[in-house]
């Protein structure tokens, strides 16, 4: 027979309960206005789908239609085709959402969004023509595309950008955010040559990765300045990847400047100090790059705080409330 607790130990156990049923509706809560209307345009995209099959070729992307169908570029982001990966979708865009939002604001989120899955359709479409010319066969072509998952590879990006040092859970580990999209990029790789149909979203979510990379890199608007990009070191392309190949990769990297620059610079040396045109950058700035990853460990760590003392102050509610009926 277990001996009674004292009261000490009951508070105790108590307090544990309560920060645990804290952390666990806080899990569940601060989801933004604007990621739930989101949710609700791809819940209803897959409903769509459901009731009415046939409507699949003019919403997917499917690139034999796509040129009197170029709606499909844009339509084909928000239509989920399986329960699985609408349920994925929606949990991802509420709780990255949760996160990224407050940080740059709704506008610019919303804006990152629609860039983010047009130019992943755009780059998915030439994919899938480039595959066709390459192996001859006609199902890159018929295959239809679609699906929120390029958009929330684009968000494990922006969290490496904002939070690098951020910890995320994946199952059972603990991984920084940094190597979150090298991680996923890996995994899909791999799993890929043993799934019949990874052709359907593997384009799509290395797209996703590439173009939320270019987009945040070139022409992202700072909040705190009207500069674009960010150019920091910490950002490079070659920051994707082990520290042992980024000598390699850093003057094939170089491409990139030269393409969106309109000019070729070797060194990191070269870029630092300077914008997209030519301007002072404070982002090239290893001391802003820093001061930005500060102000979003802040802001994260003042978010939960507050969703922690929000959602402390329901239980104590419950628990008077329970008291209370007791007596």
């Amino acid at each position: 027979m277990r001996p009674p607790l004292g009261r000490a130990g009951m508070i105790g156990q108590w307090a544990s309960k309560l920060d645990r049923e804290a952390m666990s509706s806080s899990f569940y809560t601060g989801f933004t206005r604007l990621c739930k209307g989101l949710a609700v345009v791809l819940v209803l995209g897959h409903v769509l789908l459901q009731i009415f099959p046939p409507a699949l070729p003019y919403v997917a992307l499917i690139p034999s239609r796509t040129i009197p169908f170029a709606w499909n570029l844009i339509t084909a982001g928000y239509i989920e085709q399986s329960l699985i990966g609408v349920a994925v979708s929606t949990i991802g865009l509420l709780l990255f959402g949760k996160l990224l939002e407050p940080l740059w604001g709704s506008k610019e989120f919303l804006k990152f969004i629609i860039v983010v899955n047009l130019f992943t359709s755009i780059c998915v479409f030439v994919t899938a023509i480039a595959l066709y010319y390459i192996t001859r066969q006609e199902s890159y072509l018929y295959m239809p595309f679609s699906g929120f998952h390029g958009v929330l590879s684009g968000f494990l990006v922006g969290i490496k950008q904002i939070l690098p040092d951020q910890e995320l859970s994946l199952f059972i580990l603990k991984i920084k955010a940094k190597w979150m999209p090298t991680l996923v990029t890996l995994i899909s790789i791999a799993t890929s040559f043993f799934i019949t149909d990874s052709v359907s979203y593997l384009p799509t979510l290395l797209c996703g990765i590439y173009m939320s990379w270019i987009y945040l890199r070139y022409f992202q608007k700072r909040p705190e300045t009207s500069l674009k990009g960010d150019p920091s070191d910490d950002f490079s392309f070659s920051s994707f990847f082990p520290e042992f190949l980024r000598p390699i990769l850093d003057p094939i990297t170089s491409l990139f400047h030269w393409v969106f620059c309109g000019r070729r610079s070797g060194s990191s040396a070269e870029l630092r100090g300077r914008s997209l045109d030519a301007t002072p950058l404070p982002g090239f700035d290893s001391i802003e790059a820093t001061r930005r990853r500060e102000r979003g460990a802040r802001a994260l760590e003042q978010r939960l705080a507050a969703e922690k003392l929000s959602a402390m102050g329901k239980v104590e509610g419950t628990s008077h409330q329970s008291a209370a009926e007791n007596v």
